[in-house]
């Protein structure tokens, strides 16, 4: 009867983990499905150019601005509470997009979308943590998410595509709806809650209210600086405001008995060193999403579908990687080697990127581009992960799984602003000097190219430094229980 009932337990929590990665998998297609779908959604919606751009940068600022938040809620009244809550907003408000016939109720629907996403995802990384409490399976479980966190980006184009050309726009956020049910009821059933701390230990009004909108005007300044300029008073005052009021949050948590974000958190082998050489790699990923897209359209003469279709040898790399063979390699190699290897990788695949031009075919040297980008991501993230979250404390996991995909957030959001200025100023400046419309667009898209390969490499530098105290190779890692690894291995083999 025990060993029963411990089977039952063993699938219990696979399928709670593919339920989790359901969640990620809307929050994470939900960055990059509209894209594709912008020129419709401006057409039919009446959108300026300027106001078109809120659209996605309503779901930005409410998603990175309440990670830390929610992260913490998970904590205190438990995780299972906000992860149905944050699915629950989440496929209401895709309702919402879907049926908006107005700029505000598609604004403001945007908005709740990405707060439900913050709800959702804050607590996942927390959620698998506790499930799968030894290295080796945790490995694998975090594998798992990788193919949803990483590839979700890429998959999101083509269905964005897809839909958009088959159905209409409203149809990208209406698809939301079946999988966010599922998700509810399936995780009602099967997700384990943890007990929280009860909200007498961690109330911190003050931290919440700070915390929340200090990210939040980060992120608005960021965002807003594509349209009035980094040296623009509007963009200073916001940044400036921003480091104020995140500065007095810290004040703050270090002078109370029960704070939002407790400062030991911070101090937790790994979980700031191994987040800030993952947003700098997240710089790199996030040029092709978003500079790479432009590429494709604009220079290589793509339509929406085979734009996506592009990007597919990327998110087929990263699930053929994420289903156990970056487990193997980090239980060989230690996760830090295998971090940096993973990185080289990336670098690589974006010097193929920077190399290319109008006239570069897509095969080889495109797809063996993307293809690169998607295998190092994927080697990449996983140890990453493990080295951010291996000392956190139990109790303060959601918190440390806040802070994770803050970095992770905030990285893009930046990403894509100082992409997109560096790649405008260097295509302004070439029309100026009398290129073609399509070599200064080029122009442009290869320095941005550039920029993101020097991002990858000074993470690659600093992940040589800053990760060496965390592990540095097999023998750091605690020993791991190679029957029970065969067993997951044939577990997530069945249900993948």
């Amino acid at each position: 009867m025990p060993s029963i009932r411990g089977f039952v337990h063993e699938r219990r929590r696979w399928v709670a983990l593919i339920v989790v990665c359901f969640a990620m998998l809307m929050n994470t297609l939900d960055q990059t499905i509209v894209n594709v779908a912008l020129p419709t959604i401006q057409r039919d919606l009446h959108f300026t150019q300027a106001s078109l751009a809120w659209v996605i940068d309503a779901y930005l600022i409410t998603f990175a601005g309440a990670l830390l938040l929610a992260g913490r809620l998970g904590d205190l009244i438990g995780r299972k509470k906000v992860f149905l809550v944050g699915v629950a907003l989440f496929t209401l408000a895709s309702v919402a997009c879907g049926a908006a016939d107005t700029q505000a109720l598609l604004i403001g629907a945007r908005f709740a979308q990405g707060l439900g996403a913050a709800l959702s995802s804050s607590v996942i990384l927390a959620i698998i943590v506790a499930d799968f409490p030894v290295p080796a399976e945790r490995a694998k479980a975090m594998s798992a998410y990788i193919i949803v966190a990483v590839g979700g980006g890429s998959l999101g184009l083509l269905v964005g595509g897809w839909v958009t050309q088959a159905l209409s726009w409203h149809w990208i956020f209406f698809i939301n709806i079946p999988i966010g049910i599922a998700t509810f009821v399936v995780g009602t059933m099967l997700i384990d809650d943890n007990v929280g701390l009860g909200i007498r230990s961690g109330l911190d009004v003050g931290g919440a209210v700070l915390s929340t909108a200090g990210l939040m005007l980060a992120v608005y300044a960021i965002v807003s600086s594509t349209e009035y300029g980094w040296d623009s008073a509007h963009t200073l005052v916001c940044g400036g405001a921003a480091v104020v009021v995140l500065a007095a949050f810290l004040v703050l948590e270090s002078r109370l008995a029960h704070p939002m974000m407790p400062l030991d958190v911070m101090r937790s082998p790994g979980l700031l060193t191994s987040s800030l050489v993952r947003g700098l790699m997240v710089v790199g990923m996030y040029s092709t999403f978003f500079i790479g897209v432009l590429y494709f359209q604009h220079v290589l003469g793509f339509d929406p579908i085979t734009t996506g279709l592009a990007f597919l040898p990327q998110t087929l790399m990263v699930a053929v990687m994420s289903a156990g063979l970056t487990a193997r390699i980090m239980a060989r190699l230690g996760p830090r080697t295998t971090a940096l290897g993973g990185l080289v990788i990336v670098a690589a695949g974006l010097g193929l990127f920077v190399a290319s031009g109008p006239g570069t075919a897509y095969f080889p040297q495109i797809f063996a581009a993307v293809l690169l980008i998607g295998f190092g991501a994927a080697t990449a993230f996983t140890p990453l992960l493990t080295i951010a979250l291996a000392g956190v404390p139990a109790k303060d996991a959601g918190i440390g799984s806040g802070i994770v995909n803050v970095s992770q957030q905030v990285s893009g959001v930046l990403s894509v602003a100082i992409l997109g200025a560096v790649s405008a100023s260097r295509t302004a400046a070439l029309l100026a000097s009398g290129s073609s419309a399509v070599d200064a667009l080029d122009g442009g898209y290869r320095l941005a190219f550039v920029v993101a390969l020097a991002s990858v490499l000074v993470a690659i530098v600093l992940g040589a430094i800053l990760l060496k105290r965390v592990g540095g190779g097999p023998e750091a890692e605690p020993a791991a229980d190679h029957a029970f690894e065969a067993e997951s291995e044939t577990m997530i083999a069945e249900i993948m």
